[in-house]
C-alpha cells in the first residue's frame, strides 16, 4: 500500500460516505488476522497502517516483568531499559518484526477489506432508504419467479412478494410493472430482505392518496379501509370542508379517479362510501349500495341491526355475504340484516308473545 491508496479511500469517503478511519482499523484488523494466518506466530502483534504514506508495519508486544517466562509476550525490565531507561514493570515494549513479503499480502488483505465494506456501505444505505419507506407504495419490474415468490427489482436492490401477500388468481410475468406496498424491511447476512404486497389494505389507501389531489392536500381525510383483495374492497372518506363532497372528490370526473385504482388492481370492486361521527349513518352508508330504511344501534356493545327492503336484502348482504362483511370490517360493528317482511315477523311473533292480537 502507499499514499495513491489512500488518496483512493479518501476519494472513496466523499463518494460512499465510508470514514477513512473505519476502513483502515478494518485493514489493521485483517493484515493482523492474515499475518498470524501465514506466519503462524504467536507473537501478541499489532498491525499500523501509516496515516501519511500507506505502510504497513507489524510490531512485536511484550510486558515489561521482573522474571521472564515467555519469551514471546515478555520482556525483562533490564532488556526493556537497554531498549529505553523509562520503562517500568507492566508497560509494553515493541518491536518492529514486518516479514519481508508483507507488502504484498497487505495490498491484497486491504483490496479485500475495501471491497467488503464499500458492499456492506452500500446495503446499509439500501437498508435505511427503505426503511424509512415502510407503509410507502414502490413501483417495480418483475424479475423473476422462484417457488411462487415473485422477485421485483427495485433499482440498486429487490423486493420479494411472498404468495400470501398476492392477489388471488393474478398472474405475474418477467418484465411486467408493478405498484407494491412495503410491508417490512429486514435486515440480513446477504442484504436487506424488503417485502411488499399486493393485498395489503394499505396499498389501496395509498393508491387513493396518489389518484386523489384533495386526500394528499389533506382537505378529504381517508377515515377506514376494509378489503378482500382481488375482488371487492370499501373505504370511508370524509371533509370537514362542507363545500367538499369527500365520495365525488374519491370517485372523480365520470369516475376516472376511482377507475384508474380499479385498473391498477386488475378490476377489483371498490366502494366509497362517506364517514360520519353518527354509528347509525356511518353503518347505513356502509352497506352501499344496498339502500337502508333504518338502524338500530347498541353503543356499548358495538352492534347495530339494520333494517332494508326486502328486494334490497340480497344485495345488503352480497354474494357469500361479502357487502356485510366488508361493512363490518369498515365500522368494525357488528351488523345485522333484516328485510322490512323480517321485521314484521319479529313485531308480530313479539307481539304474540306478548298476548297481543292480531287486528
Amino acid at each position: 500500500m502507499n499514499s495513491e491508496f489512500l488518496a483512493a479511500l479518501r476519494d472513496l469517503e466523499k463518494e460512499r460516505s465510508i470514514s477513512v478511519e473505519v476502513l483502515l482499523e478494518a485493514i489493521e484488523a485483517a493484515l493482523l488476522s492474515a499475518y498470524r494466518r501465514n506466519f503462524g506466530t504467536s507473537h501478541n502483534a499489532r498491525v499500523q497502517v501509516d496515516r501519511h504514506t500507506g505502510d504497513c508495519k507489524v510490531y512485536a508486544r511484550r510486558t515489561v516483568v521482573q522474571e521472564v517466562e515467555d519469551p514471546q509476550d515478555q520482556i525483562s525490565l533490564e532488556e526493556a531499559r537497554a531498549i529505553n531507561p523509562g520503562y517500568q514493570l507492566e508497560d509494553t515494549v515493541e518491536s518492529e518484526i514486518t516479514p519481508r513479503n508483507f507488502g504484498r499480502i497487505a495490498a491484497q488483505t486491504a483490496k479485500q477489506v475495501v471491497v467488503q465494506r464499500i458492499r456492506e456501505a452500500e446495503r446499509n444505505m439500501v437498508f435505511e432508504e427503505f426503511a424509512s419507506r415502510e407503509g410507502d407504495i414502490v413501483t417495480g419490474v418483475v424479475q423473476r419467479i422462484e417457488q411462487r415468490n415473485v422477485y421485483i427489482e427495485l433499482g440498486k436492490t429487490e423486493a420479494v412478494l411472498p404468495p400470501a401477500e398476492q392477489i388471488p388468481r393474478e398472474n405475474y410475468r418477467p418484465g411486467q410493472r408493478l405498484k407494491t406496498y412495503i410491508v417490512e424491511v429486514k435486515k440480513t447476512t446477504k442484504g436487506p430482505l424488503i417485502l411488499v404486497s399486493r393485498t395489503h389494505p394499505g396499498l389501496l389507501k395509498r393508491l387513493f392518496e396518489i389518484e386523489v389531489p384533495e386526500l394528499h392536500q389533506g382537505l378529504v381525510e381517508l377515515k377506514a379501509v376494509a378489503r378482500e383483495a382481488g375482488i371487492r374492497s370499501k373505504i370511508a372518506v370524509y371533509s370537514n370542508d362542507e363545500g367538499i363532497d369527500p365520495v365525488g372528490a374519491c370517485v372523480g370526473p365520470k369516475g376516472a379517479r376511482v377507475q384508474a385504482i380499479v385498473q391498477e388492481l386488475n378490476g377489483e370492486k371498490i366502494d366509497v362510501v362517506k364517514w360520519s361521527p353518527d354509528s347509525s349513518k356511518f353503518v347505513s352508508s356502509s352497506l352501499s349500495p344496498a339502500k337502508v330504511i333504518a338502524v338500530e344501534v347498541w353503543e356499548d356493545e358495538k352492534i347495530a341491526r339494520v333494517i332494508v327492503p326486502d328486494y334490497q336484502l340480497s344485495l345488503a348482504i352480497g354474494k357469500e355475504g361479502q357487502n356485510a362483511r366488508l361493512a363490518a370490517k369498515l365500522t368494525g360493528w357488528k351488523i345485522d340484516i333484516k328485510s322490512e317482511s323480517q321485521m314484521a315477523e319479529i313485531y308480530r311473533e313479539y307481539l304474540e308473545q306478548q298476548g297481543y292480537e292480531q287486528v
